[in-house]
């Protein structure tokens, strides 16, 4: 079996890693892929968002199904020109893709289906977001409304850093069309875990739990990531708690968007806001997050090639999904500046160290090749270090351990991932 995965980053790293595991695979190409990715599948020279080129690789290459990565390609179309081809390819539709590509298609959605959410009001006029914040005060969430590589969000404290805000995404335009409009919400306080699943657009198959760590600095400060580390199990998420996230957020959506003629098949993934016990969205994802692939597929037994192709042919009730009882934990090696401005082309040394270590393994990000041959910094998240353990605590003693190894100038990691459950 030939499989295509699509993207260049830690979490496509993992499923390749992953697949690569499967009895039936006997190929796997990435596109573009990186440094490490390299090392197990054929990596193309072709951009994710160059949807035709992939179909024309896919129809030449007889490739058997193909898994897509980031959320952009998604965004655009992907899974409706390939399925109009009839290529078997894991991912929602462009209209189902919304709940991610748009967080106003996402915040009216909820409204609509009665998905527990943050109150929150819609602005394309800088001037009426502005009066808003000041009658609502702060805290206060301000939103870009498109794509933003999980750096659209802006949890403000004072009436300044809301402003600021608001003028980064409205007038500067950081973030292009993605800020045409922006939502101002309000600012739940609680604990915030990450709920993925795989559907395919009947059955839901919940993955085991895990937390991401979205802000730079430890103790959670400094500005949003793409992600800083996570860990799995989130010991926060209750049996009773999984039940209630199932029932309110889960459910409702994949029935939400059935009614509305859309069916969902991939992997859902729900950052939500627990208070009071009570789960409240502050996002979706239509695909797998990044950290959390990185901590959640090492803990996955059955073998994924079998979930996929469940999920393309809707008989993901068929399968029995089985994890392994340890828990994983990964940190995040990101560039010095990130997520501003930073360097590429910087050398990695300590990688072959790490190799045979048992229960580690590392993901490239954000990694390339040299005219040399050296593995070199290509990214703002370069490498993620995930460790497996008896519990997070042992994990997290590995994981770090193994860190110590690795050195590139600037390298900027959290020394906390794992020790606030």
């Amino acid at each position: 079996m030939k499989i295509l995965v699509i993207g260049s980053g830690g979490r496509e790293h993992a499923i390749v890693w992953k697949l690569a595991q499967s009895r039936v695979v006997d190929k796997i190409y990435c596109a573009p892929g990186n440094a490490g990715i390299s090392d197990i599948a054929e990596c193309i020279e072709v951009e994710s968002k160059n949807l035709s080129s992939l179909l024309d690789f896919v129809k030449y290459e007889w490739i058997d199904l193909t898994v897509v990565g980031p959320e952009d390609p998604l965004a655009q179309g992907i899974v409706d020109i390939f399925q109009k081809e009839g290529r078997k390819i894991i991912g929602p539709t462009k209209a189902a893709a919304q709940l991610e590509s748009s967080k106003v298609f996402a915040k009216d959605f909820m409204k609509r289906h009665k998905i527990p959410s943050a109150e929150y009001k819609v602005f394309t006029s800088y001037t009426h977001a502005e009066e808003y914040i000041r009658l609502k005060g702060v805290p206060i969430v301000v939103k870009a409304d498109g794509l933003a590589a999980g750096k659209g969000v802006f949890v403000c404290q004072t009436y300044e850093e809301a402003t600021d805000a608001l003028k980064l995404i409205m007038k500067e335009k950081i973030f292009g069309s993605a800020g045409d409009r922006v939502i101002v919400e309000q600012c739940l306080q609680g604990k915030e875990v990450s709920y993925l699943v795989f559907t395919d657009g009947k059955s839901i198959i919940p993955m085991v739990t895990s937390k991401d760590h979205k802000r730079l600095l430890d103790n959670d400060e400094g500005p949003n990531t793409g992600g800083m580390g996570t860990f799995s199990p989130n010991p926060i998420i209750t049996p009773e708690l999984e039940i209630e996230i199932l029932e309110t957020v889960i459910k409702p959506t994949i029935q939400g968007l059935k009614q509305e003629g859309i069916v969902y098949k991939g992997i859902l993934y729900a950052g939500l806001m627990i208070v009071n016990n009570k789960p409240y969205v502050l996002e979706f994802n239509c695909r797998f997050g990044d950290p959390e692939t990185q901590v959640i597929l090492p803990r996955l037994e059955t073998d994924l090639v079998d979930i996929f192709m469940a999920i393309a042919e809707q008989r993901l009730n068929k399968i029995e999904v089985r994890w392994k009882t340890d828990a994983s934990l990964c940190v995040i090696l990101a560039s010095e500046g990130y997520p501003g401005k930073y360097k590429k082309g910087i050398p990695i040394s300590g990688l072959d160290m790490i190799r045979g270590l048992k229960d580690i393994t590392i993901f490239h990000a954000g990694t390339k090749f040299n005219e040399k041959g050296q593995i070199v910094t290509n990214g703002g998240r370069v490498l993620g270090i995930t460790a497996l353990g008896k519990d997070i605590k042992e994990a997290r003693q590995k994981a770090y351990g193994a860190i110590e190894l690795i050195n590139f100038s600037g390298m900027h990691y959290r020394k906390d991932i794992g020790l606030n459950i």
